[in-house]
């Protein structure tokens, strides 16, 4: 599948199916900042979940820190007890696993959850790091040069931005 053939919109409707399976009444939602945020957002209402939702930010335990910095002002929110959750991290881009194990840092830093999962948009291969998604919607391939991000528009629709050389 080609990185412009990617319709987001339709991939969140995969998403949304292919999660709920994995979702027991308990589990709580945690959306990576920014493009796993929004997922999570979209699917709290849609899936109709009680149980608070979160959002995480990996900036604090990158690896590439010095170099990128706080590169969002989005902070950690997780309001409920993380000791002994079931947490299902949602993230719209899997790609060298480093931002996931920034993440796992960072919920370390809250509690020992009793489970993490993953569950992604896309997973475009190209992993340096020992780390699969429970669920991806979508797997593509992409040059290295390349990313794939979510963007949301001012009415909520999702779409991919693609940037970089070919």
């Amino acid at each position: 599948m080609s990185s412009l053939a990617l319709n987001a919109e339709a991939l969140y409707g995969d998403l949304a199916a292919g999660v709920r399976p994995l979702l027991a009444a308990q589990t709580h939602l945690v959306g990576i900042v920014s493009g796993g945020q929004w997922l999570v957002e979209r699917l709290q209402n849609d899936l109709k979940r009680e149980a608070p939702a979160g959002a995480i930010s990996s900036a604090m335990h990158r690896d590439d820190f010095a170099k990128r910095g706080l590169a969002s002002a989005a902070q950690t929110s997780l309001p409920f007890e993380v000791d002994g959750a079931d947490i299902l991290l949602l993230d719209d881009v899997l790609y060298t696993g480093r931002t996931i194990r920034a993440v796992i840092n960072e919920l370390f830093d809250y509690g020992r959850p009793a489970r993490v999962r993953l569950a992604v948009l896309v997973d475009r291969g190209g992993r340096q790091l020992p780390i699969a998604a429970d669920f991806a919607a979508a797997r593509i391939s992409l040059p290295a040069g390349q990313s794939l991000a979510l963007a949301r528009g001012d009415g909520g629709a999702f779409s991919f931005r693609v940037e970089g050389k070919e």
